[in-house]
């Protein structure tokens, strides 16, 4: 009863914002150039820098934000620095405060969010050695990712809060990406997105799975390729290092009176032929890692399009292509290749309703496509192939709607198709009877609702619901809740608890894997449960903020591999912590802290008891950078606990068996050589120890990259 009364909410609300949505006309105004990118307000032609500095993670005390699609305001702004129209809203600081990183925007009237919305801003990912959206995310809270840097496997490791990626939602400019395969090596290889294209990525949890996705059990990822306004400005940089590593960006990017452009090009490859010690994967006959090479090559573009000051075009598109050797860590000497093109295009427009943030409609548009191609031999005398051909196509209508001071609505719905194309070929004579080629497809709509209130000054609350149905498993209804009560300026208490699922995989259920002789199972049920945080922010100093949260969800009928099939095995509850901590020592000195631990603990088959494979209990990052006339200097210190093994073929070693933990010390320097010309190093692994990262997954001894940056 409570589902049905909460839709015929969900029903009307949408019914009624539609209404009044389409019966407002549109107020022809002077156009306006976009105000999407960050300029210099005292001198407009000259862009401030993009460089990420250790000050400009965001913390949830300035950015506690929903993440909303809710674009800015073109009047009456004073900019500083960050990213405009880009998904998300500006925050408002306490009265009298102004920092580098903050926006404000008069007549933004959007209230803070109950979640977080931990953020990376700007252009300069490299400052940190970050070559991938991986590395990215591996230093922010929550995150323990394995499979990224020297000789990156896909089977080692993506988690979030205890989850997979197929279990949180992926976006790009908005919009979902991937594809929810897991056979051939498909899930999705977030190694392959490199930075270069990236203006600001934002993580966020709660009842933002209400509006993008109730695949949310861990949180959502949403990825902002680069906007550009100002004059046209040409970027250039190559490096070079340890193993083969090469690394080369191009991109153009500026505005002609309402059009804004960025795109580029990005390449990196590592031969990955480094020495590994006995016993770890796929170690050759020479001592050193065998078919880990990767290549991988990233092409973007975005256009944004001011009609008038209250509509907005926007096109978008992104490439990708992957070629690498898989490691693989249950067998020796894998010779198994990979073959990933990925391709995803949006279209959106958005409207501000009478001029007025305080009603924005938007409407988008997507496509997105994932190739995967892999294949091996399977003995000495036969081969094996597996393709997937994986593509989907989403639209998306939303409303956000400040109904009164003290309450706003964000309503809309979702559709998303999915078809998968996918081929066996194997020669072994007794897999022949598996060669098949398989056609499927499905489609997903959800209507969602979440209303936020705040009817009392420093206390919020949001009630959602997002509705879905699925052409194969029926419908279901998903709410959600949410709270926030800041009790100072300084000091605020959040929480929230939602409901998730996810369903399986096409592959999973219809397509044999011949790569692993995996079964697929067409009775499989759908992965659900539900995901909470409660957590503080806080403010001690001037100087010295921070946030600590406690998180868990519980993941019932969860799929795995049994005997060789597709079955789901059972419950997995997680419990963590995630702790956060900025420290600005001296204006030129900056601290940070992060830290986070993971119990993701199997309830029920023959792995009872047992932590998730591949999982840490405990992963941290300690930093300190210094920055003073253009010269950076940055030094960070990484820990992992270690993690229960998966397979596992050495004698004498099994999967309840922990690798061992590891630090690690790394150190950047950025120096500027002219005015347009900048000096880069990179050198990780100070301590020049080969170490095991995840599961006979080794890092090699100290490394480095060295190269140049220019702009003009």
């Amino acid at each position: 009863m409570t589902f049905k009364l909460s839709l015929k909410f969900s029903l009307v609300s949408l019914l009624v914002g539609y209404g009044v949505l389409f019966s407002i006309p549109i107020q022809a105004t002077e156009v306006s150039p976009n105000l999407d990118h960050v300029v210099d307000t005292e001198n407009p032609t000259t862009p401030l820098s993009n460089t990420l500095q250790l000050h400009q993670w965001d913390h949830p005390l300035t950015r506690a934000e929903q993440l909303l699609a809710y674009p800015f305001s073109p009047n009456r702004i004073k900019l500083n620095r960050v990213s405009q129209n880009s998904q998300s809203i500006p925050s408002n600081p306490a009265d009298g405060e102004e920092t580098e990183e903050e926006v404000v925007v008069e007549g933004q009237n959007q209230p803070r969010g109950t979640s977080p919305i931990y953020i990376i801003n700007g252009e300069g990912l490299d400052k940190q050695g970050i070559n991938s959206l991986t590395e990215a995310l591996r230093s922010l809270p929550g995150f323990a990712i394995n499979d990224t840097g020297f000789g990156a496997d896909v089977h080692t490791g993506f988690y979030y809060r205890g989850t997979t990626i197929n279990q949180n939602t992926i976006l790009l400019n908005g919009r979902p990406v991937g594809s929810n395969v897991s056979t051939y090596h498909g899930a999705t290889d977030l190694n392959t997105l490199l930075t270069g294209s990236i203006e600001r990525i934002e993580l966020s949890s709660g009842t933002a799975s209400t509006l993008y996705g109730s695949e949310a059990f861990g949180g959502i990822v949403n990825i902002m390729t680069k906007e550009v306004i100002g004059p046209t400005r040409f970027n250039l940089m190559a490096q070079a290092g340890s193993y083969g590593q090469q690394n080369y960006q191009a991109g153009i990017a500026g505005s002609v009176n309402a059009l804004s452009y960025a795109v580029g090009y990005e390449r990196y490859q590592a031969d990955n032929n480094y020495p590994v010690p006995v016993g770890a994967a796929n170690r050759g006959p020479d001592g050193q890692l065998f078919n880990g090479d990767t290549t991988v090559e990233n092409y973007f573009g975005r256009f944004t399009y001011q009609i008038d000051p209250s509509n907005t075009l926007k096109l978008d598109a992104y490439g990708i292509t992957s070629r690498k050797g898989l490691l693989y860590f249950g067998f020796p000497l894998q010779n198994d290749r990979l073959n990933h093109d990925w391709l995803n295009l949006g279209l959106s427009w958005t409207r501000l309703i009478g001029g007025s943030d305080d009603s924005v409609f938007t409407t988008s548009v997507g496509y997105n496509r994932d190739y995967f191609d892999t294949y091996g031999p399977a003995q000495t005398v036969f081969s094996r192939r597996g393709k997937l051909d994986s593509q989907g196509i989403t639209a998306r209508l939303e409303h956000n709607w400040k109904v009164l001071p003290f309450y706003t609505v964000h309503y809309g719905l979702d559709l998303r198709t999915e078809s998968l194309a996918g081929e066996t070929i194997s020669t072994v004579p007794t897999l022949l009877r598996f060669n098949e080629t398989e056609n499927r497809d499905r489609t997903n709509t959800a209507l969602f609702v979440l209303n936020t209130f705040k009817l009392v000054d420093r206390v919020q609350f949001e009630v959602g619901l997002r509705q879905n149905f699925n052409t194969d498993y029926g419908s279901s209804a998903h709410p959600s809740f949410a709270s926030r009560w800041e009790i100072t300026p300084d000091i605020a208490l959040r929480g929230s608890w939602v409901s998730v699922r996810r369903n399986p995989g096409l592959d999973q259920l219809y397509l044999f894997d011949t790569v692993h002789n995996w079964l697929p199972n067409p009775n499989l049920q759908a992965e659900t449960g539900s995901a909470w945080t409660a957590g503080i922010d806080f403010k001690l100093t001037s100087v010295l903020s921070g946030q600590l949260s406690y998180f868990g969800n519980s993941l019932d009928n969860r799929i795995s591999v049994v005997a060789g099939r597709w079955t789901n095995v059972g419950l997995v509850n997680t419990n963590g912590l995630e702790a956060s901590l900025r420290w600005q020592i001296l204006p030129q000195l900056t601290a940070l802290m992060n830290y986070t631990y993971t119990n993701a603990r199997i309830e029920s088959g023959v792995e009872q008891g047992l932590q998730l494979s591949t999982i840490p209990f405990s992963v941290a990052q300690f930093g300190i950078s210094y920055e003073w006339d253009g010269l950076q200097l940055n030094l960070y210190a990484n820990y992992n606990s270690g993690s229960r093994r998966a397979l596992f073929n050495v004698p004498g070693v099994g999967t309840r068996e922990f690798s061992p933990d590891w630090w690690n010390l790394d150190f950047n320097l950025r120096a500027p050589i002219s005015q347009n010309l900048d000096l880069l190093i990179y050198l990780e692994n100070l301590a020049d120890v080969s170490y095991e990262r995840v599961n006979r997954i080794y890092q090699p001894g100290m490394t480095f990259r060295a190269g140049l940056s220019v702009n003009f």
